[in-house]
């Protein structure tokens, strides 16, 4: 195999846009757009859950076990699966990509966030209640500024994650320049 490789690699080089170089930069784009959108898709999606998922927030342990529970089935599920459903679902394109990405990724940022929620500091929540806040209001004003922070890092590091995922989510038929790659290795235009 060793020998069919070099074969390979030679075919590639030189490297060539072959006329296609609009093409290209579409599906890089496109690509982008899909990490961009799956993650503010899953981040906002998982702001509410994760509120629900956290046992600071919402009193009762049935409601954060089965929400967790649900959260860690989402989570089992690759992003690439979720592709080759929302593919089957939806066609080929970048919106199927959107959506794996959306739902996978929500799985994970409300279990973050949940957690982060869980552990923010008691005292400024307490000072806010002796001021005669409802629950919304502690929520607002109590929890959402020390959590804010760490919500935004985990969506811009999933946002640098996807942009790698929303390739290969591509090569199945997800949209993106992982689609023209895929479409140029089919034809064996190594060199595109």
């Amino acid at each position: 195999g060793v020998g069919r490789l070099g074969i390979m690699v030679g075919l590639m080089l030189p490297p060539t846009p072959a006329g296609q170089l609009a093409e290209v930069t579409h599906g890089v784009l496109e690509t982008l757009a899909m990490a961009l959108l799956g993650t503010t898709l899953s981040a906002v999606t998982a702001v509410p859950i994760g509120m629900l998922a956290a046992k600071n927030v919402i009193p009762g342990w049935l409601l954060h076990f089965s929400l967790r529970r649900v959260l860690d089935g989402i989570r089992g599920i690759d992003a690439l699966i979720w592709a080759l459903i929302f593919v089957h679902v939806v066609g080929l394109g970048p919106f199927a990509g959107i959506l794996a990405l959306a739902v996978s990724d929500t799985g994970t940022l409300a279990k973050l966030y949940a957690e982060a929620i869980e552990n923010v500091s008691a005292k400024p929540i307490e000072g806010i209640r002796a001021a005669g806040a409802n629950r919304l209001q502690v929520i607002r004003f109590g929890i959402v500024p020390q959590v804010f922070p760490v919500m935004l890092s985990n969506a811009l590091y999933y946002f640098e994650s996807n942009t790698r995922s929303a390739t290969i989510l591509g090569i199945v038929g997800a949209g993106g320049i992982g689609l023209q790659l895929s479409d140029r290795i089919r034809v064996n235009a190594w060199d595109e």
